[in-house]
């Protein structure tokens, strides 16, 4: 645990979103520099949780309250978007667009010259490249050509692009093989605390999360509790 600044805190929170049962969240608190993966949310589950902690959503009861101040509070849209340019979200709901190479999808958050790039994106761009382990052969094909793995490493680079200060991460292992899981947790572990950005993982596999996340909490859907999981974090740098 980190003694770092309250980035985001769940209270009571309920929502329903039409499934057997609403959302809830006893309490849930995510510090500057934290890691926790979250075990037991399936995919549409981890979806509203993701967007009542961007402020896209609001909570039918409780309070979400993200760097300091309740979603609640949040009325202007140019508010909202400079709020949810703090997040980066790792998701299979973020668009990737085929056609194009997988140097000018990892562009796109931060410049639309992606056709002919200035040196100084193209060298940037690299850098990311190199730091979420896409090779540079890699950053020539369309972004279709691309296996899932690096589909996925290609996600991260645009959830690191603008610097966030919370990676909201859902199910990232959910299209991988077994044998690849590992690999990318350790890579997306060093990177988390390389760059000190707190990062909150939700997944279905409880190994994986010890692998990912220096905390991981078994979420009880029923109460909405969170408990510490028994495996421990395997430490990797």
């Amino acid at each position: 645990m980190t003694g770092g600044e309250l980035l985001v805190e769940l209270r009571d929170v309920t929502k329903d979103y039409r499934s057997l049962r609403p959302l809830r969240i006893q309490h849930l608190a995510l510090r500057a520099g934290e890691s926790i993966a979250l075990v037991g949310m399936d995919a549409a589950m981890s979806e509203v949780l993701v967007n009542l902690i961007t402020g896209a959503q609001l909570p039918d009861e409780g309070e979400v309250r993200v760097f300091g101040r309740s979603t609640r509070s949040i009325i202007d849209v140019d508010d909202w978007v400079g709020d949810l340019d703090q997040f980066g979200l790792i998701s299979g709901r973020a668009i990737l667009v085929d056609r194009f190479s997988t140097e000018q999808n990892l562009a796109l958050p931060l410049s639309l010259e992606i056709d002919d790039m200035p040196p100084a994106l193209r060298a940037e761009i690299q850098a990311l490249a190199a730091e979420v382990g896409l090779s540079a052969d890699e950053l020539g094909i369309p972004t279709a050509a691309l296996t899932a793995i690096s589909q996925l490493r290609l996600r991260v680079g645009r959830a690191l692009a603008l610097r966030p200060r919370v990676l909201l991460t859902e199910h990232p292992n959910a299209l991988l093989h077994r044998d690849e899981t590992s690999d990318f947790a350790r890579d997306f572990a060093r990177i988390v605390s390389s760059r000190g950005v707190a990062s909150l993982v939700m997944t279905a596999d409880a190994a994986f999360a010890s692998q990912i996340a220096v905390q991981a909490l078994e979420f009880q859907a029923a109460t909405g509790a969170l408990k510490r999981t028994s495996r421990f974090r395997r430490w990797f740098f």
